[in-house]
Formats: C-alpha cells, sequence, structure tokens
C-alpha cells in the first residue's frame, strides 16, 4: 500500500495550485465557434422555463454539475460543505474529488461527506480508474460509494496527468475489462470521467461496451492538470515534459458530439473550460444532459457560501435566459435548438 501522506499531500498541492497559479489550456473548449440562432419571437414566458431532469432517480433542477475536484485535506472538508449546501440549495449535482486517500487513510473520509449538507442532490463518490490495475477491486469502489452515501461512482481516467507526475501510475493496459467488472459488481451506475482532455469515439465505444451508464467528457479548453502537476515538479526537465502538453486534448464542443454520435442512451456530461451558463446551454443543445463545472465554483466556495451561492444562481440564470432567447420551454427542447458554427 503506498504512502497515506504522499496521496493527502498530494491534493493539497492541487488546491493550492488551483488556486495560485495559471493552469488553463492553452487551446479552447471551441464553444466560442458555436452560436445559438435568437429567437425574436420565442412564444414562452420567461417564467415558464424548466430546467428539471431526473437523472439515476434523483431530481435535478438545474442542468449543472460541481465536477469532482476535492477532498482529502481539512480545507477540503470544509469546500466540499460549501459546495453541498449550494448544490442543495439550487438544485445542482455535485461530484466529490478522488476518494483514494480515504481509502488508504480513513480518518480522512470526513472531508468527502457532504450528504448531510445535501440530501436530496445527484451525488458522485470518484476513484480512479487505473488503480483497479494497482489492487483495487469492486470492494473498494463499493466502499467509496457506500462513504458518502452515493448516487453513482466515477472512475476518472487521466492518463496523461499520471504520465506526467512523478509519482504516477501509468499501467493503462486490460483497464476496460476491470471496469467492465465494476459495472457488473456495483448496485449503482458508473460514470467515466476524462479530467481535461476528453473522450474519443473509440475510447466512448469502449466504455459503453464495457457498461458505463454515464460519460463526462471534461474536454479540452479549461483546467490543464499537465500544467498542474508542471507546478510540482521539482526536477527542471520533468517540468519542461509536462508544459509541453498544455496544448493537448479533444476540445470540450468536439468531444461532446464524439460521444453523443456513438451513444444516444447514455447520460453525457459536459465539462472541460465551461465558462458560463450560456456554454452549458450551448453543450446541451450540441448533446449533453449536464454541464460540469470545477474551478469557477472551486474559487467561489474558498471565498465563502454566499459567494458560492450567487456563483450558482448566475450561471442558473444564464442558462435559463438562454433557453427563453431560443423559445426553449424545457431541456428536451434545448437538446433541439438550432446552433450556428462560425469560423
Amino acid at each position: 500500500m503506498p504512502d497515506n501522506s504522499l496521496t493527502s499531500n498530494r491534493k493539497a498541492d492541487h488546491i493550492r495550485i488551483n488556486l495560485e497559479e495559471d493552469v488553463q489550456s492553452s487551446i479552447t473548449t471551441g464553444l466560442e465557434k458555436y452560436l445559438f440562432v435568437h429567437q425574436a419571437l420565442p412564444e414562452v414566458d420567461l417564467d415558464q422555463i424548466d430546467t428539471i431532469q431526473t437523472i439515476f432517480n434523483r431530481k435535478v433542477k438545474v442542468p449543472i454539475l460541481i465536477s469532482s475536484m476535492t477532498g482529502g485535506t481539512p480545507n477540503a472538508a470544509h469546500i466540499n460543505q460549501v459546495l453541498a449546501q449550494a448544490a442543495q440549495h439550487c438544485g445542482a449535482a455535485m461530484g466529490v474529488g478522488s476518494q483514494r486517500a480515504a481509502i488508504e487513510k480513513s480518518e480522512l473520509a470526513a472531508s468527502y461527506q457532504v450528504r448531510k449538507f445535501a440530501p436530496d442532490i445527484l451525488l458522485m463518490a470518484n476513484l480512479g480508474a487505473v488503480q483497479l490495475n494497482y489492487g483495487y477491486t469492486s470492494d473498494h469502489c463499493k466502499r467509496a460509494v457506500d462513504m458518502i452515501e452515493a448516487d453513482a461512482l466515477i472512475l476518472h481516467l487521466n492518463a496523461l496527468q499520471e504520465a506526467v507526475q512523478p509519482e504516477g501510475d501509468s499501467r493503462f493496459s486490460g483497464l476496460v475489462r476491470k471496469i467492465e467488472q465494476v459495472c457488473h459488481d456495483l448496485s449503482v451506475p458508473v460514470v467515466a470521467k476524462e479530467v481535461g482532455w476528453g473522450i474519443s469515439r473509440r475510447s466512448a465505444k469502449l466504455l459503453i461496451e464495457a457498461g458505463v451508464r454515464a460519460i463526462d467528457v471534461a474536454g479540452a479548453g479549461g483546467t490543464s492538470w499537465s500544467q498542474v502537476e508542471r507546478y510540482r515538479i521539482q526536477d527542471e526537465s520533468r517540468a519542461r515534459v509536462a508544459a509541453a502538453f498544455r496544448s493537448w486534448g479533444i476540445p470540450t464542443s468536439a468531444s461532446v458530439q464524439f460521444v453523443r454520435e456513438v451513444s444516444k442512451d447514455i447520460y453525457l456530461i459536459a465539462s472541460g473550460g465551461l465558462k458560463d451558463g450560456v456554454d452549458i446551454a450551448k453543450c446541451i443543445a450540441l448533446g449533453a444532459d449536464l454541464g460540469g463545472m470545477a474551478g469557477y465554483f472551486l474559487k467561489a466556495a474558498a471565498k465563502s457560501m454566499e459567494d458560492c451561492l450567487s456563483a450558482m444562481n448566475e450561471i442558473r440564470n444564464e442558462i435559463i435566459i438562454a433557453m427563453f432567447a431560443v423559445g426553449a420551454k424545457d431541456i428536451a427542447e434545448l437538446k433541439k435548438a438550432e446552433l450556428i458554427k462560425i469560423n
């Protein structure tokens, strides 16, 4: 078993670097190339707009996911509590950060346990998929779910991050069969999630055939985790190697379309560089069900509950106004809204 303190220290590094350093990808989401066809006569009242969906037997009142970010440190516990309370208030979904730290050191579990603050939200547990090649089993996955009373389990895929991370776990061969076993064994749905470089058609097909019920594309255009790791690396040569991947990945807009082409049936989450509610609305029109944001909410939650609630309400209002301006009274109609692609 690895040194428990290393995992916890790494989590603390990640929070600090995301809050203090420039870790933005040097490529864009591609969403700026899409414009809604505005409807001057929307034929719907603003107060009639309905954003409610049911996903994994939970009512999600707004199509917003507070993307998986943190856990495993005292500071993370406070941030997760604030995020969960904001999600409960607004009816958003939430994923916690990787629970590996708490699997390895049980006293860290409290930093992830937010169900008491958010009894009604769609809440997703989280483990790194590659850990299934390093001794983790379906039992560890069940423990992560039970730890936070989750409705689903995210298995995150971060091959590039692991490759540049000094202590990275990079044995990814045969992983899809292990994911398939987890999908079979768990009583809750499994969600496959990238961490910032997107999901291709090939990867989506493999994951869907393995049994995942949702995919979070986490495309390029937002936080670059190779950049995050760059700021952790002490060796200058290795840091330059990590920095070379700042412009790597599938833009979020393309990845959403890739995955939806592969399957019309799975739940699809768009994340990776979404900057506002209009971006979320665009992603839904491109085929997504939810839009996920991480850094935006992390920065707000680190300030105060009021800032976090304000940030979430702003995103919600932007989605509703975008729906109104394209004449979409609900999410089903937003999925049919017309977009123009510009050069």
